[in-house]
């Protein structure tokens, strides 16, 4: 006879034991039916009747009662030693973030993680690349898109926000474009934001843009580096505008079509460090969202810069006292 498979063992050791399917599927975190399909298959393997099933519940048969006495003790057993392993693996959390948004504002934040929660083991993977939950190595991951994903759980921490940034050395001798000479101006990225800007703030779109870059951590630096203008996500752009790396310079923004979300597979809803960090990262997004850090940034004041504006400012003095 073929080995019956352990799954449905557990299975069954589980329903008996309960007493209930509704109880035992619960435990096992499957459906009513999923539970009741192992447990008739067992019975087809095996040749007999396991359950008598009545208004109560279900009440092993004498071979259900046999095979659960010598089957649930050695289940018992293996769980026994599996235990020290898992608490392990709760321990190590295995974490994916593109790099961009984990730079900016994750890193800065996990301190606060980390000093909450000492016991846990934090394994954090910056990279754009495509990851597959199915190899185990990670409980979550922080993404930027449209909300759907197929086979995981997307929940949303906050909305971004799209607003044109520069270098101050590109503004150096000239003052900050107005909203209608933006497309004067070297810009960077011809890629959907651009056009939708002009169509919702005016002004002339450029007949070209003189860069396009495939991801949000090249433009950055492209942008720093007074390559050209950016469209920029607030999110990311704000500690480069706080250090002043960067100079917003409209107060007009633009709600981008993505945002950025916590996403994880189902078997992370029994991890407990995930559920920890989880929990944390929620409470953390939302206090983000209440500043108003998430969409709002000071704005470059509307004059010359460098030495035309000291130029403008004496020159201004000088005909003052002439008067």
């Amino acid at each position: 006879m073929d080995r019956a498979p352990l799954n449905a063992l557990q299975v069954f050791v589980t329903a008996a034991r309960a007493g209930n399917m509704t109880r035992a599927a619960e435990r096992l975190h499957l459906t009513v039916s999923a539970l009741s399909h192992q447990v008739r298959l067992l019975e087809q393997r095996l040749g007999v009747t396991l359950f008598v099933r009545g208004p109560r519940g279900l009440k092993p048969t004498a071979e259900g009662a046999m095979l659960l006495q010598r089957v649930g003790a050695h289940l018992d057993a293996i769980d026994d030693a599996l235990q020290p392993l898992r608490a392990r693996r709760d321990c190590v959390l295995g974490i994916s973030a593109l790099p961009s948004l984990a730079s900016s504002w994750l890193v800065p934040r996990l301190p606060r993680f980390v000093e909450q929660h000492p016991d846990f083991e934090f394994n954090l993977d910056s990279s754009v690349e495509r990851i597959d939950f199915a190899d185990g190595r990670f409980d979550g991951a922080l993404r930027y898109g449209p909300g759907h994903w197929d086979g995981v759980t997307a929940e949303l921490l906050f909305e971004e926000w799209l607003t044109p940034v520069a270098s101050p050395a590109l503004l150096q001798g000239r003052r900050p474009p107005r909203l209608d000479e933006l497309g004067d101006w070297p810009l960077l990225s011809p890629d959907d934001p651009w056009p939708r800007w002009f169509g919702q703030f005016g002004g002339k779109e450029p007949k070209r843009y003189i860069a396009t870059f495939s991801d949000s951590d090249t433009l950055q630096r492209a942008t720093v580096e007074g390559m050209g203008i950016s469209l920029g996500r607030a999110t990311l752009m704000r500690p480069l505008v706080e250090s002043g790396r960067l100079v917003v310079l409209f107060p007009e923004r633009m709600k981008a079509r993505y945002a950025h979300y916590l996403v994880y597979p189902e078997r992370s809803v029994r991890h407990k460090g995930f559920q920890a960090f989880r929990d944390w990262l929620h409470a953390e997004a939302a206090a983000f969202r209440a500043s108003g850090a998430a969409d709002a940034m000071p704005v470059a004041a509307r004059t010359q810069g460098g030495k035309d504006a000291k130029s403008a400012r004496l020159a201004r003095t000088a005909r003052s006292r002439r008067t």
